[in-house]
């Protein structure tokens, strides 16, 4: 067992902002791709292209960039706005909200192409058929379409969840005191740089399998009925 010189309940406090971050920054990040998704889709021509716009701006941009650009740049950019106006304002944004924020629309951007997908994957004629029996749009979605969406959507979304974990590392550069800051740290003050970069990389791949499981014991039962309607 590796001798972490003290800093172990660091690493245990650092490994719990990482998993806080993680989980804000998905839930976010699925609601802001799911919003995306039906402005994608929707008939108002500037939904479409404002969703585009996110889309396309957000996936064009590094991941690093995007973080520093909301943690450092909206703040600044409010700031300037209203002091045309005469209001003296300077938005404080904490590391955490900054990180949560930033991660959120990266992960926002790619998730609605992904929810966008699949609700096109949806076969029409089922669509037909619940209009036919003049079900409402809302009730259309709620029980024939994203249900469906849903399960066709999982297995990239999966894949995309394991890259946002892996991304909450970078949120450390703006000074968040999740894992990848507290290894920095601890490496810093005992010059054992193997040490605990290999601890943090086993308590990082520890995390990440745990979310493996989770997205493969979701896609199985969300398939369950197909599976056996296939069969």
């Amino acid at each position: 067992m590796f001798d972490l010189k003290g800093y172990g309940n660091q690493l245990a406090s650092g490994t719990l902002v990482t998993g806080e971050i993680f989980l804000a920054s998905l839930a976010l990040g699925l609601i802001i791709g799911l919003i995306a998704a039906f402005a994608k889709l929707s008939r108002w021509w500037l939904l479409r292209k404002t969703a585009d716009l996110y889309s396309d701006i957000i996936r064009g941009l590094p991941e690093l960039l995007t973080i520093f650009l909301i943690y450092f740049g909206i703040p600044i950019f409010i700031a300037r706005l209203l002091s045309h106006v005469g209001i003296d304002f300077y938005l404080e944004v904490s590391p955490f909200v900054g990180g949560v924020v930033a991660l959120s629309f990266y992960f926002g951007a790619y998730a609605a192409e992904i929810f966008r997908g699949a609700i096109l994957s949806v076969p029409k004629g089922q669509i037909e058929a619940a209009e036919a029996f003049a079900l409402s749009s809302a009730k259309i979605y709620r029980r024939i379409i994203l249900p469906q969406a849903w399960r066709i959507a999982l297995p990239p979304l999966g894949n995309m969840t394991l890259a946002l974990m892996k991304n909450t590392a970078l949120v450390s550069v703006i000074g968040l005191d999740e894992l990848m800051r507290k290894t920095s740290m601890a490496t810093a003050a005992t010059h054992q740089p193997f040490t605990f970069y290999f601890t943090a990389s086993l308590i990082y791949l520890a995390m990440t399998v745990m979310i493996s499981v989770a997205m493969t014991f979701l896609e199985r039962r969300t398939s369950r009925g197909v599976k056996e309607v296939q069969a």
